[in-house]
């Protein structure tokens, strides 16, 4: 069997409800779920393999009871979104369903290659393509097409051999639940799947705690909505086809040879210290002006913060929008002619920006100001998913093989987004990896600048030979 080979055969869609009687209701989404930037679908993918205790279970079947179980508790993510006045979403609950297809493809798991990280082989022909989640982003990044429709589609797919092949979770609406918080409804499936007689953590609503304040009254000015200072972004300016995709991955040593330049003898975290490398680098490979001012985007989720540090706490269980995307921001000059600490230091004084205080204020900011979309302008955004925990989904077959968005770079959204994930390489050792976009002309550089900060010349010694350290693509 080749690549080349693959059909996938799909059934007739259906919804499936919640099994029992839910409320009927209408329920508000906070002011931080109904964001524009939020009313899109997006794509999860996970791949299981066959286990053979399972043989004559009928995994359809499995995944399709558990998940009208996992409705009678989730049951929002049962209705369809309303938009009232002022373009305020809500949720009219009346256990509608959500999507479900099934599916079989002609092609083994093992056929696909190394499915363990993305990018995901040939995800555009697996997933479930009935309308408007795999359409392009419109520059507004607004999909009105989620108004009245299911909020979950959910396909399961068999390979050759009966290898389970699911991919459940073909798109969602992030204004109900978002990726940070979307394995919670999915290891609830799993939990109901497995025999559980319900989720072992509750779900939690309390939408409330993230709106707008009355009057509203902004109390940090947000520069992630306001257009840079400077002139164009030779980013946004490139045509999709002359991009480049370029994966990097950070290894101990690059690690290591990246705190050495940025903070030796200080505890900095790995996230922060592969930001600023990859935020310079690429910087310096576009060639932004001097004064020209650029940013690194960043979701920060409240969730991962302690209650005293955050101002209070979230309830166990939430599952809406508790992210705040804060930048850090200084000219090309200053990012690129000062030390890699100096990245660093921005980096994290952005994420220790994001309080219950600056939540709130952003909550006011999306009133006052009709929700105003973050600017990418000479914006690079990236997104750390290493610690969501989306593998640990399990059906009964295991815990999955692959698990999240198929990819782990983004060029279709406006400035594009980068990834993170984390893996074991060949020795063992944990690396950080992802990917980047970026002009083709400009790859060149950009790799040299990367190389540049994670390369360390070992002297040698009486024990050892001179080594060289450094990032690996």
């Amino acid at each position: 069997m080749v690549q080349d080979e693959l059909t996938v055969r799909r059934g007739t869609p259906s919804l499936v409800a919640p099994a029992r009687e839910t409320p009927r209701e209408s329920k508000p989404l906070s002011d931080l779920d109904d964001q524009n930037c939020m009313r899109i679908y997006l794509v999860g993918i996970y791949a299981f393999r066959g286990n053979a205790s399972k043989q004559g279970v009928d995994p359809a079947a499995v995944v399709r009871g558990a998940l009208a179980e996992a409705l009678v508790h989730y049951y929002p993510l049962a209705g369809r979104l309303r938009e009232e006045a002022g373009r305020k979403l809500v949720v009219d609950c009346a256990g509608q369903g959500v999507a479900f297809v099934e599916a079989d493809a002609n092609i083994a798991l093992d056929d696909l290659g190394d499915v363990r990280y993305p990018p995901f082989p040939r995800s555009e022909e697996f997933v479930y393509d009935d309308h408007v989640y795999m359409a392009n982003l419109p520059p507004d990044l607004l999909l009105p097409e989620i108004i009245g429709q299911p909020l979950l589609y959910v396909q399961r797919a068999n390979v050759v051999s009966r290898i389970i092949r699911k991919k459940a979770i073909a798109g969602y609406s992030p204004a109900i639940a978002g990726y940070f918080k979307l394995w919670q409804f999915l290891k609830a499936v799993g939990e109901l799947a497995r025999g559980a007689d319900s989720p072992s953590v509750p779900p939690v609503w309390s939408r409330d705690i993230f709106n707008a304040r009355q009057p509203p009254c902004p109390s940090f000015p947000h520069p992630e909505f306001q257009d840079p200072a400077g002139g164009h972004d030779r980013l946004m300016s490139t045509p999709p086809h002359e991009l480049e995709r370029v994966e990097f991955s950070f290894g101990p040593e690059a690690i290591a040879a990246l705190h050495s330049r940025a903070a030796p003898g200080k505890k900095v975290s790995r996230f922060d210290l592969v930001v600023a490398c990859l935020w310079r680098s690429r910087t310096a490979a576009l060639g932004y002006a001097p004064g020209d001012e650029v940013r690194c985007g960043m979701p920060v989720d409240a969730r991962g913060k302690r209650p005293a540090a955050f101002g209070r706490e979230i309830p166990k269980g939430f599952y809406g929008n508790a992210i705040a995307c804060t930048v850090a921001c200084c000219t090309a000059e200053e990012l690129c002619g000062r030390d890699l600490g100096y990245a660093v230091g921005l980096i994290r004084d952005a994420k220790a920006l994001v309080t219950y205080e600056y939540m709130q204020s952003l909550a006011d900011r999306m009133v006052l100001e009709g929700r105003p979309v973050p600017e990418a302008k000479r914006t690079f955004t990236v997104s750390d998913l290493s610690n969501v925990g989306l593998e640990d989904v399990d059906f009964g077959w295991g815990k999955a093989v692959y698990g999240g968005p198929p990819m782990n770079a983004l060029y279709q959204l406006p400035g594009g987004a980068t990834f993170f994930r984390r893996r074991k390489n060949d020795r063992g050792e944990e690396e950080t990896y992802g990917a980047i976009y970026i002009p083709g002309d400009c790859t060149e550089r950009y790799m040299k600048e990367v190389e540049a900060l994670t390369t360390i010349t070992k002297l040698p010694t009486e024990s050892a030979p001179a080594a060289t350290l450094r990032a690996r693509y």
